[in-house]
């Protein structure tokens, strides 16, 4: 048989290996993203409450919507929008976490496995997997940023039309055609500086906390690669995550849901930096954590779902556990 029948005769994770890591990477990060998705839109409607920046520039108080909580804000949206209204924006996060989550697994484990190295007995060193999960979640938010700028902007929508302000897109074509018209492709990575660090930030608690103490506990424990080691590496990753990306996260939102110049400039803020200072100062240092535990009953969940598939879907497909 020639080289080549031999690479036809291949099964296709192994003929093609990255491209199936991040078709099953994209699969289970859809999984994921729909059963969770009411959390962040909650979440993300409540780290605009209350924004210091909107009222100076003019905002009638009488507009805003006042702070609430978690689950009299997700009460308020079902009531006030309807239960559907809980997925508004899905479609884009859906498109976003394809991109974004494909994007940082097969990254994550080229730099694992071929860049950075594992040590002699296959363990991968703390300070390489932190390297790692932050670098792999900066390039996958890079590449998935206007996804996420959509998916933010459709999700304020609901709060717009009960505001008496008029519905900015009637689709996810239109929003990013709208968004491409009024600012270019720059428009399209408006916020994806914070976007970024954001990704980087929560990766490092996601990536880097799930591969550490799975393998922690497959090195110093009876724990087998099973669904409860699987499970326990999960639920750290997503506190983790959540403790480190809230921060980020909030400032993201409030930059990407914020008005633009035809130029696509913010009038709000002028970089994450500003924005950072402006929400301390205005609103103190806790403002920062805005959403936490709607983005922390999400990450858990969210983390739980996606890695338990994500590792079933590899063993289906006869792909190595991650």
């Amino acid at each position: 048989m020639s080289p080549a029948e031999e690479e036809k005769s291949l099964p296709l994770p192994e003929r093609w290996p990255r491209a199936s890591k991040f078709a099953l990477s994209a699969c289970a990060a859809a999984v994921a993203e729909l059963v969770t998705f009411p959390l962040d839109l909650t979440k993300t409607r409540l780290q605009v409450q209350g924004e210091a920046a909107v009222h100076r520039n003019g905002a009638a108080a009488s507009q805003a919507v006042p702070y609430r909580g978690m689950l009299r804000t997700a009460a308020g949206i079902v009531q006030e929008e309807g239960l559907r209204k809980l997925w508004q924006g899905a479609t884009p996060a859906v498109y976003r976490h394809i991109v974004y989550s494909g994007v940082r697994m097969v990254a994550y484990e080229h730099l694992r496995d071929s860049v950075l190295g594992r040590s002699e007995d296959e363990s991968f060193p703390f300070w390489k997997a932190v390297v790692g999960g932050m670098s792999a979640g900066a390039i996958g938010q890079f590449f998935a940023s206007p996804t996420d700028l959509v998916k933010v902007q459709m999700q304020m929508e609901g709060k717009r039309k009960l505001e008496g302000k008029p519905l900015r897109f009637r689709g996810v074509h239109h929003a990013f055609m709208k968004i491409l018209s009024e600012g270019g492709i720059r428009g399209l990575w408006a916020g994806w500086v914070p976007n970024v660090q954001r990704a980087a930030l929560v990766n490092m608690g996601d990536l880097t906390t799930y591969d550490s103490v799975k393998h922690f506990l497959l090195l110093n424990t009876p724990l087998v690669d099973n669904s409860v080691t699987h499970s326990i590496a999960s639920c750290c990753s997503g506190l983790v995550a959540a403790v480190l990306g809230t921060p980020a996260d909030v400032v993201k939102t409030r930059i990407m849901n914020q008005p633009r110049d035809k130029q696509g400039r913010g009038l709000l803020y002028k970089s994450s930096m500003d924005c950072l200072i402006q929400t301390v100062q205005a609103e103190g240092f806790m403002s920062l954590y805005k959403g936490f535990i709607p983005t922390w009953m999400r990450m858990a969940p969210w983390s739980l779902v996606f890695w338990l598939t994500y590792e079933q879907i590899r063993r289906i497909c006869g792909i190595s556990s991650f």
